[in-house]
């Protein structure tokens, strides 16, 4: 009899049933820098370096259908460094990856390219956007972690907001 459990615990035996779904999987296939450019103005026009820039960045997410269950995810990091009117540095990142997705509900699709397919690309973006500063000869942009289901709810709060008010005007 413990030779039943046994093989019961380790799948031995078993046959899964037919009701079984399978789970929603997301395979990476491809990711790499769609464009990227960094402009460092600071040194082509002789500007201070040891400044303390003020530092403005933002993050987009944009995804296109590429097959029936292929998509490209892109990130789209802008980072500009500031010393009052004077820019210092300028970044653009768009680092994409494609993704195939397997068994996903149409429900959870969105979401999961606005957020968890983001989520999987930010950490390379960050280093990318790190590395090009410290190469730039400034301090290493250590960007803070993304909150994506804040940003992805507060692009769903916008465009309702928008459809609202074309259907007040229309």
């Amino acid at each position: 009899m413990a030779t039943d459990t046994a093989g019961k615990k380790n799948g031995a035996g078993n046959s899964q049933s037919s009701d079984d779904a399978q789970p929603p999987r997301i395979d990476v296939a491809l990711q790499y820098i769609r464009d990227l450019s960094f402009e460092n103005v600071a040194a082509q026009k002789y500007v201070n370096m040891e400044v303390k820039p003020e530092l403005t960045v933002q993050v987009n997410v944009e995804a296109n259908k590429r097959s029936e269950n292929r998509y490209e995810v892109i990130l789209r990091l802008n980072a500009s460094a500031r010393d009052g009117d004077i820019t210092v540095f300028l970044l653009e990142v768009d680092y994409a990856g494609q993704f195939v997705l397997s068994n996903v509900p149409d429900a959870h699709l969105h979401p999961l390219l606005l957020v968890e397919c983001p989520r999987l690309l930010f950490p390379f973006v960050r280093r990318i956007a790190r590395d090009l500063t410290a190469d730039g000869g400034f301090p290493p942009l250590n960007i803070d972690n993304v909150d994506f289901v804040s940003l992805y709810k507060s692009e769903l709060a916008r465009q309702k907001a928008r459809q609202q008010a074309e259907g007040q005007s229309g």
